[in-house]
């Protein structure tokens, strides 16, 4: 499928492999080990240059769209999901940034981002709406030039770590209802902002997916992205695609993972007593042979949902909602069959796909969930509203 790619996001995708090799992939027992958020990982991808992937051109950056965060994002994903994860975020990030950013915002957060100076990422979960993302309880409310901010996010990837925030908040309208939506970039620094309790995940722990409460956080108008109560198009326009794009890539690459390690242990392994190998072994030729075709299809769909997606194609957006709900469930079944194939080597702990298995199954649980992507994507092609 590589040779189907642009030459620019082959070479993209060249530094992120490259990368991942040499510095992302040796740590990644040790993140998942530790639960420790995968640092030398995101200061690596900043120093190849590839923070700036989703910055326009004209701020410096790569200026890609959603086939360039999928190539890019499965090949760190390949050798850790836990930095894959984070560097997709930060994608998506600055993706919604970009899209309306004000020559300002371009200076302080676009610029520096392409530069490899600066890490944003998304912060719109919050446990009372659930997987609804489009909607924010968090309150926004102006005070001479700030915005006064208040409420609690919750499962912020880099979470602690990042120098910027794309925090979702209600309108400040006086006549503000649940749904009318605004965007701003909250600084690190901001008065106000304080973390919860580091994140201990099962899997996926690396991702320091931690809450965030804004007291009273007091934020530049300035950082207003787009104009108070408008942002619901980033919803569907911005935030879904890209969001949904980079979770599909990270899941795509846990499977393909699997699926790897699935493939050399059976070539590999022999009975002692009769010197069989396992490779041939009918029942287990079946169980791969449906492995691979189940990735290979996901692959494809995923692929072709972030070309349609850069196209403006009318099919794009069901196209994006099921290439993700398909990669939640090829993922899980992948790896569970894989620890069904690998046997006890793979059930010990912190055991490579044993991690794998663990990483897979945040794919389901991470909002929107399957069943709501299902649900958008029927509406989308049945043209029902999508809220």
């Amino acid at each position: 499928m590589e040779h189907e790619l642009p030459a620019r996001i082959r070479h993209l995708r060249e530094v992120a492999e490259a990368v991942t090799r040499d510095v992302i992939a040796p740590e990644a027992e040790r993140v998942d080990r530790e639960a420790a958020w995968p640092e030398r990982s995101l200061l690596a991808l900043g120093d190849a240059g590839l923070l700036g992937l989703t910055v326009p051109r004209n701020a410096g950056g790569e200026g890609e769209g959603l086939t360039g965060l999928v190539a890019v994002t499965e090949a760190i994903g390949h050798g850790c999901a836990s930095s894959a994860l984070c560097y997709a975020m930060h994608c998506v990030g600055a993706a919604v940034i970009a899209a309306k950013a004000t020559p300002s915002q371009r200076g302080r957060y676009l610029e520096p981002i392409a530069a490899g100076r600066h890490l944003t990422t998304l912060s719109l979960s919050e446990s009372g709406v659930g997987s609804n993302v489009y909607l924010s309880e968090t309150s926004l409310r102006r005070e001479g030039g700030d915005f006064v901010v208040d409420g609690t996010k919750q499962f912020v990837t880099n979470g602690g770590h990042a120098d910027s925030y794309v925090v979702s908040t209600m309108s400040s309208g006086a006549d503000a209802e649940l749904g009318d939506f605004s965007c701003l970039v909250v600084d690190a620094d901001a008065p106000g902002v304080s973390w919860m309790e580091p994140w201990q995940g099962m899997g996926m722990r690396g991702n320091s997916s931690r809450g965030l409460r804004l007291d009273g956080a007091r934020v530049p108008i300035q950082n207003l992205l787009g104009e108070d109560g408008d942002q619901v198009w980033y919803v569907f326009d911005i935030v879904v695609p890209f969001f949904l794009t980079a979770m599909a890539a990270t899941y795509l690459a846990v499977a393909r993972s699997a699926l790897e390690l699935t493939v050399h242990h059976v070539r590999e392994r022999r009975f002692s007593h009769t010197g069989e190998a396992l490779a041939d072994a009918p029942v287990l030729q079946d169980t791969v042979a449906g492995m691979w075709a189940r990735v290979e299809k996901t692959r494809r769909l995923v692929y072709h949902a972030a070309r349609l997606g850069d196209a403006g194609d009318a099919d794009a957006l069901p196209a994006i909602l099921m290439s993700k709900a398909d990669v939640a469930e090829t993922v899980v079944s992948v790896t569970n069959d894989a620890m069904t194939l690998c046997g006890g080597a793979a059930y010990r702990e912190n055991a490579e796909l044993a991690r794998l298995l663990r990483d897979a199954r945040a794919s389901h649980v991470m909002a929107p969930t399957t069943h709501t992507l299902r649900q958008w994507a029927a509406r989308s092609i049945l043209g029902r509203p999508l809220l």
